[in-house]
């Protein structure tokens, strides 16, 4: 009889408990998969967390169902060693399940998450430093296979770092078609069921947000926005709490992903600054693992002095006032969107690339960091945007048709291979006729914004020797002067737009 009862028990258990790893690398996700029930409504019936402990370490993670009697509880380890794990919920066949992994050293390209240092700078887990260089494309998760694949190709070229995307689908000039999935289910347009979420929509969403991670991409998730037909913008705040709660336990074991609390809050008129404060305040509490989070402006700014806000995420083309608003803010600033290479019939996307190339030089020797994205046209006959369903990077992804993305791809090479992160350097200037950085009195890099002067005078450290490097940001050349400078020395320039310099102090 207690042989059959042990027996029973065993077979209890392992029908409950369905998969989690034994061995997981530093920063991964550690997933506990489990069956329950599907009866009622799971998404509110059924309350279901876990504790996991190292040492004397404990973290509480929330868990989620996953639709078709599967529900889910991931964790990122962010400590090395023996962890246990046991979980609680309201279901008794998914409370008390026990288990333990063992967190392995992280590989030599998994540097951990993004966040904070020193103030004013980013840097990964393990210390590395962390230039922002972004782009946007706001709905390319929701296009379908094809277009994602081709996009992701895209991304591979290793021009940007981080990727701005909504999680609701986008509906505004040149997308105008419906999305691969919906967020809940019910029948579109707008005859939702807001206490049941599609869990294949955000499936969907995961798989990109781990293809973004394999590339080395930062996922800058965009909570909310105002360019909706579906009436997503415009939930109550219980059904608001609940969605967060819900991308939280799914999206928050992802060591890649960041929170924007919306695209233009302010445009949102269903929501008010309480509602703002709130949901970034749910995100302090409720991410155990404290992801970068930001809010991003229309005509009106965030107060970025909430100590909830990381960092500084701004719509706006003066990029060389990078150093101005770190001081305001004391926090890292990202021109997120200082207007797009193109050629659409709306002044903020209709750019050249030589300018927006000097929108990243100005803001990056201004001690900030820039975003890039694209809205080229290349339909035969031009339509009005409300009737065109154009694929555009901006919009859907795809391929990229600009020239600014080879520049920016060469900045970053030499913004990550300077020996300085940014907290470290001193202004040169912000202001005509150049803009540049300098860190301590070994290394210079000054940028002559689109000016074409013959000549510089630099008053460099009179003790030593400075190599000098003239930098063409449009032509990626960098071609070095052959002889030595020192003290106050005249440094003769090929008189053309957009020329840096790069200055070493030489060893002895």
């Amino acid at each position: 009889m207690k042989t059959k009862l042990i027996i029973a028990i065993i077979f209890l258990f392992n029908y409950s408990l369905l998969s989690a790893q034994t061995q997981i690398e530093k920063w991964r996700v550690f997933e506990v998969t489990l069956t329950g029930p599907d009866s009622g409504n799971p998404f509110l019936d059924v309350e279901l967390s876990a504790d996991f402990i190292h040492l004397s370490d404990t973290i509480h993670v929330q868990g989620f169902y996953d639709g078709k009697k599967i529900y889910k509880i991931r964790f990122m380890p962010e400590q090395e060693g023996e962890w246990k794990y046991v979980t609680n919920s309201t279901n008794k066949r998914l409370d008390k399940k026990t288990g333990h992994f063992n967190c392995t050293p992280p590989k030599a390209e998994n540097h951990g998450p993004v966040i904070v240092k020193d103030t004013i700078e980013f840097a990964y887990a393990d210390g590395k430093p962390y230039y922002s260089f972004g782009t946007t494309c706001y709905g390319w998760v929701h296009q379908g296979d094809s277009l994602a694949d081709l996009t992701l190709n895209t991304l591979s070229g290793g021009y940007f770092n981080k990727l701005r995307m909504c999680i609701f689908p986008k509906s505004y000039d040149w997308n105008h078609n419906e999305p691969l999935y919906y967020p809940f289910e019910g029948k579109p347009l707008k005859d939702w069921d807001y206490s049941r979420f599609n869990p294949v929509f955000f499936q969907n969403i995961e798989k990109r947000i781990k293809q973004l991670d394999d590339l080395g991409i930062e996922a800058d998730l965009i909570v909310f926005h105002p360019y909706d037909r579906w009436g997503f913008s415009t939930m109550d705040r219980k059904t608001d709490d609940r969605y967060i709660k819900y991308i939280i336990a799914r999206f928050s074991a992802y060591k890649n992903v960041w929170w924007s609390m919306a695209n233009e809050f302010d445009f949102m008129r269903a929501k008010n600054m309480d509602d703002w404060d709130h949901y970034i305040e749910m995100f302090a509490k409720l991410d155990p693992y404290h992801h970068l989070r930001s809010i991003h402006n229309g005509a009106k700014w965030y107060d970025h002095t909430n100590p909830l806000i990381t960092h500084v995420s701004i719509q706006s083309e003066d990029t060389y006032k990078g150093r101005q608003y770190q001081n305001k803010y004391h926090k890292p600033i990202i021109f997120d969107e200082c207007r797009y290479e193109g050629n659409i019939p709306w002044s903020w996307g209709n750019l050249t690339a030589r300018r927006l190339t000097e929108k990243f030089w100005r803001g990056f020797l201004s001690g900030s960091h820039v975003g890039h994205s694209e809205t080229y046209l290349v339909e035969k006959k031009l339509q009005l945007p409300e009737k065109s369903n154009a694929v555009m990077w901006w919009s859907k992804g795809g391929v990229l048709r600009g020239e600014s993305q080879e520049r920016i791809k060469f900045l970053r090479g030499i913004m990550e291979s300077a020996p300085f992160p940014l907290k470290q350097a001193h202004l040169v200037a912000s202001w005509m006729p150049y803009s540049g950085l300098r860190y301590k009195d070994e290394y210079f890099l000054i940028y002559f914004n689109d000016d074409q002067p013959r000549s510089t005078i630099i008053n460099l450290p009179e003790k030593g020797l400075f190599k000098v490097e003239v930098i063409d940001t449009w032509n990626m050349t960098v071609t070095p002067l052959n002889q030595d400078y020192s003290g106050r020395c005249m440094i003769e320039l090929p008189q053309k737009p957009y020329i840096a310099l790069r200055i070493i102090k030489q060893e002895n």
